[in-house]
């Protein structure tokens, strides 16, 4: 074989191996790339449907709803803290996104879409949060980002010292003695009284993992189930639990929130 066929042979298959190369390189994202995700809270509870249970939407100021003690109640209000948030993977390591604080107001639709940026790309198996504020930012002081902005109507005064209410729920039930319902969940400063949960919720096997990458942005939906808060490791009798301001009342409610609270129902675009 003369030696112009070798030279070409070699630079054939040359630029036949660089294409393969460049081509795996596009199917691969680099691992510096990110892409986001967005949260949607949905909140409600779960209602009998013909092949089970289904998940209806709160509706404040209206509807019928009954928690596990068969007690009858209406919502006007419902809000509460998401923050520190995390993604986890299968390999139990865990992405913590920059620390950001988000007030979900069911009266206010836009807040209960959390969009998450500069991701890096993964497959991640759960996400894991924080139902509140955690005491270090509590601390620092300084509130006047929107979430955390003193006229929210989240943080109070107790004692001289400024706390947040990582949970607030209010409305009305014919099993309170005074027919109303006040639920502050909040309290920080004592073990015996802080109710800061972190929660961590997997993802459905049909879900999961859930892809992050830069050319397209999956949606994960997330149950909040309003009546989670009165059963778990404690059942609340609005007939003796009805006016909470935090303290032992608080702690068993966010004991319930964290034991089963959320749940993922979808992951879209994954």
């Amino acid at each position: 074989m003369n030696r112009s066929l070798v030279s070409t042979l070699a630079a054939t298959l040359l630029a036949l191996n660089t294409a393969v190369l460049t081509g795996c390189k596009k199917d691969e994202p680099e691992a510096s790339a990110t892409g986001k995700f967005t949260l949607h809270l949905d909140n409600g509870t779960f209602v009998p449907g013909g092949n089970g249970p289904i998940f209806s939407s709160l509706v404040l100021g209206s509807g019928a709803y009954s928690n596990a003690n068969s007690d009858d109640f209406r919502v006007s209000t419902f809000k509460y803290y998401v923050s520190n948030v995390k993604l986890l993977k299968a390999d139990n390591s865990a992405y913590t996104l920059p620390r950001a604080y988000y007030l979900v107001d069911q009266s206010k639709p836009t807040t209960q879409d959390l969009e998450m940026n500069g991701i890096p790309v993964g497959d991640y198996t759960a996400i894991s949060f924080i139902v509140g504020v955690d005491s270090a930012r509590t601390k620092a002081g300084n509130f006047t980002e929107e979430a955390l902005n003193a006229n929210s109507g989240m943080l109070w005064t107790m004692n001289g010292v400024d706390e947040f209410i990582n949970l607030s729920l209010t409305g009305y039930s014919s099993k309170s003695p005074s027919t109303g319902l006040t639920f502050h969940i909040a309290g920080y400063k004592h073990s015996t009284t802080n109710t800061i949960r972190t929660v961590t919720v997997p993802f459905p096997a049909a879900n999961s993992p859930m892809r992050v990458r830069p050319d397209h942005s999956p949606e994960i939906h997330l149950y909040a189930d309003i009546n989670k808060m009165f059963t778990g490791t404690s059942t609340i009798k609005f007939a003796d639990t009805y006016n909470v301001m935090g303290g032992l009342p608080a702690v068993k409610i966010a004991d319930n929130i964290a034991a089963g609270m959320f749940s993922v129902g979808h992951i879209y675009a994954n």
